[in-house]
C-alpha cells in the first residue's frame, strides 16, 4: 500500500537528488532537501483538505489528480508560477523573466518579493473563503463545539462568509497594504494593488467553488437515482450493477483542487526565495514536496484516515484559517516559514489527538464523554 502510493514521490526524490547533485553539488543537494521538507511540512494541511475533496471521486481522477495535477502543481505552481508573477509585475517579456530567474538571480528575487503583496492577497482571500464557509457550516460532528454551534448558527444569514472577507480585505488594504515591504527596507502604497488581487481571489474562489458545489450536487441526485434503481432490480430479482460516474462533476472538483493546491503553495513558493535564489534549485526541492503532499492525500483517501479520525479535516480548516490570516499580515511584515509550518502542523497534531481521544471513548462506550475529550 506505502509502495504502490508513494512509490512514484520515492522516484522522483531520487531523481530530483542526483539532479541536484549534477547541478550543483553537493550544496545543492542539500538546499533541495531543505526545500522539499519545507514544502511538506507547510503543505500538510492541504494534504489533509485535499483528502476530504477526493474521496468523493473515483479511482480514475484520483489517478489524474496524481498524475496530471502533479505536472500542473511542479511546472504550474513551482516553475512557471514564479517567472509569471514576475513577469506580470516587472512588465517584461516571460522570455526575459526566465533570462532573469537564471542569470540575474538577486534582480529576480527583488521582483518576486515586490509582487508578494498582490501574491498574498489572492491567496489570502482564497483560502479565507474555504475556512469561513467551512466554519458557518452545520456539521453534525463538531470539534471545538463552544466555538462551532454559534458559528453554525450565524453561517444561516447570506453571504456572510463574503461580508467578512470583503471586510478582512478592505482593512487589509487600509492597514498593511498602505505600508507593505518592498525590497531595499523601503515601504510602499500597495492598498489598490491587494485590494484588486483579493478580489480577484474571491472571484476565483466563487467561481471555482460554485461549479464545483453544482455539479457535486447533480451527482449526488445521479447517485441516489441509481441506487433506487438499483432497489428496485434487486426487489424484482434482476442485477443492476453499479455505475461510476464522474464527468463533469469530478473535472470541476478537480479544478478546484488545483486552485486550492496553488492558493496553500503561494507562501512556500515566496518562502524557497530565503533558502535559494536558483529557480532550477526552488523547482526541484519544492517539486519532490509537492509530490509527497499529493501522495499522502491519496493514502489518506485510500486508508480511510478521515473516516476514523473525524476531526482531521476540521484542524486542516483551521489552519486554513490560520494561513490565510498570515498571508495578510505577510503583506506589510515578514513572518518566518517556521511558524506557519509549526501552526498548521500544530492545529492537525491536536486535531489528530481528539480523534484518537473519541475513538478510545465510543470504544468504551462512552460517546458523550468523548465530546468532552475533545474539548468540545
Amino acid at each position: 500500500m506505502v509502495l504502490k502510493t508513494f512509490g512514484w514521490s520515492f522516484g522522483v526524490t531520487a531523481l530530483g537528488l542526483v539532479a541536484a547533485v549534477f547541478y550543483g553539488g553537493w550544496e545543492a543537494f542539500g538546499i533541495v532537501a531543505i526545500l522539499s521538507i519545507l514544502e511538506i511540512s507547510v503543505s500538510f494541511d492541504n494534504a489533509v483538505v485535499n483528502a476530504g475533496i477526493l474521496q468523493k471521486m473515483n479511482a480514475f481522477w484520483q489517478k489524474i489528480f496524481l498524475t496530471l495535477g502533479v505536472l500542473i502543481a511542479v511546472f504550474g505552481m513551482r516553475l512557471v508560477f514564479p517567472v509569471v508573477i514576475v513577469a506580470i509585475s516587472a512588465k517584461i517579456g516571460p522570455i526575459e523573466a526566465v533570462d532573469l530567474a537564471l542569470n540575474e538571480k538577486e534582480h529576480y528575487q527583488q521582483l518576486v518579493t515586490d509582487a508578494h503583496p498582490a501574491i498574498a492577497a489572492f491567496g489570502g482571500m482564497f483560502l479565507l473563503m474555504i475556512f469561513l464557509d467551512f466554519i458557518f457550516e452545520d456539521r453534525d460532528i463538531k470539534w471545538l463545539g463552544w466555538l462551532e454551534r454559534p458559528l453554525a448558527k450565524l453561517g444561516k444569514v447570506d453571504m456572510l462568509s463574503v461580508c467578512i472577507a470583503l471586510i478582512v480585505l478592505l482593512v487589509s488594504a487600509m492597514t498593511f497594504a498602505t505600508q507593505a515591504h518592498q525590497h531595499g527596507g523601503a515601504h510602499v502604497d500597495k492598498a489598490a494593488t491587494v485590494m484588486l488581487a483579493g478580489i480577484a481571489g474571491l472571484i476565483t474562489y466563487l467561481i471555482v467553488g460554485g461549479l464545483s458545489g453544482y455539479f457535486e450536487d447533480k451527482l449526488e441526485e445521479e447517485e441516489e437515482r441509481e441506487h433506487e434503481a438499483e432497489e428496485e432490480a434487486r426487489k424484482a430479482g434482476k442485477k443492476k450493477p453499479a455505475i461510476l460516474l464522474a464527468g463533469k462533476a469530478a473535472f470541476f472538483m478537480f479544478l478546484y483542487l488545483e486552485v486550492l493546491d496553488a492558493s496553500f503553495s503561494f507562501d512556500g513558493v515566496i518562502g524557497a526565495f530565503a533558502i535559494t535564489n536558483d529557480i532550477v534549485l526552488m523547482a526541484l526541492g519544492l517539486g519532490i514536496g509537492a509530490m509527497y503532499v499529493r501522495s499522502l492525500t491519496v493514502y489518506l483517501v485510500r486508508k480511510g484516515t478521515l473516516d476514523d479520525y473525524v476531526y482531521l479535516e476540521h484542524g486542516a480548516h483551521y489552519a486554513i484559517g490560520a494561513l490565510a490570516v498570515i498571508l495578510m499580515v505577510s503583506i506589510r511584515y515578514e513572518v518566518p516559514e517556521i511558524v506557519t509550518g509549526l501552526i498548521g502542523v500544530g492545529l492537525i497534531g491536536w486535531s489528530f489527538l481528539s480523534s484518537v481521544r473519541r475513538n478510545r471513548a465510543i470504544a468504551n462506550g462512552a460517546a458523550d464523554k468523548a465530546e468532552v475529550s475533545a474539548g468540545v
